[in-house]
Parts: structure tokens; C-alpha cells; sequence
């Protein structure tokens, strides 16, 4: 959300060629992901700075096209309970949370411009984790 939305990101292009394609009927968010979203755009290093109520209208024109996923109490305990029996720390709680609102919503693909966490807490979805810039697997 944030390279589509900061023109000179380098990611822009590809993550906008995905956007352009989004309804709320075939693409979804986390919730967290607003989060996140808001947390970054308001903290950019750019001039002019952008203001939480700017962000605010930029998070709710970017969920005109997409459905928000939310993951109950339970789900948020779950996932966590993964990650430790894993072994995993730190950050990667983020990724699995999303992946976990994926699996929820039974995602046909899952778009990241960092597939790497991604596959190592699903190896079994290596063919639903994408870069927006990827094909579709055949």
C-alpha cells in the first residue's frame, strides 16, 4: 500500500499494475495492514509531511477496492502459539498474521514484495505468494 501510493518508490509501478485489477470482491487487506499503513505514511521522510488526516483519506480510498480481513482473539493467539512452537521471533509475527488472514479468507494468491517470510512460514503455498511484478504460475 505504501509503494503504491508513493509515486517515487521503486516498487510503485508494480505494486499499481496489481492495484488497477483490485474490487472488493477479488482483493482484501488485513486490518492490521491499516495499521501499518497509517504508522509508515505518517513517519515518510518527505516534504510536505503527509498529515494523519491525509492518510487517513489515502487509507479510505485504498479500501474502496479492497475487503478488510480481521482475525478474532483466538486467531491472533493461534498464530503467535505458531510462530513460538516454530521458533520463530521478532517481526515475523507480522507475516504470519497476514498469512493467517489469507488462509482465512482461503486467498488464491498472496501478494508481498517480501515472498522470502512468506515461504518460510508456508512452504506449502509456494505457488499463492507473489511479488505484484510476477506472472501467475502455471
Amino acid at each position: 500500500m505504501v509503494a503504491l501510493c508513493q509515486r517515487n518508490h521503486p516498487l510503485h509501478d508494480a505494486a499499481k499494475q496489481s492495484f488497477v485489477k483490485s474490487s472488493p470482491a477479488n482483493s482484501y487487506c488485513a486490518a492490521h495492514s491499516t495499521a501499518e499503513f497509517y504508522s509508515v505514511m505518517t513517519r515518510l521522510p518527505v516534504r510536505p509531511m503527509i498529515l494523519p488526516e491525509q492518510c487517513l483519506l489515502l487509507m479510505d480510498s485504498l479500501l474502496e477496492r479492497m475487503t478488510a480481513v480481521t482475525l478474532t482473539a483466538a486467531e491472533y493467539r493461534t498464530t503467535i502459539q505458531s510462530c513460538a512452537e516454530a521458533g520463530l521471533a521478532g517481526g515475523i509475527v507480522y507475516d504470519a498474521l497476514l498469512l493467517a488472514c489469507a488462509r482465512k479468507i482461503r486467498a488464491d494468491v498472496l501478494y508481498t514484495f517480501n515472498p522470502k517470510d512468506f515461504l518460510r512460514l508456508a512452504p506449502d503455498w509456494e505457488k499463492r505468494i507473489r511479488a505484484p511484478h510476477q506472472q501467475a504460475a502455471d
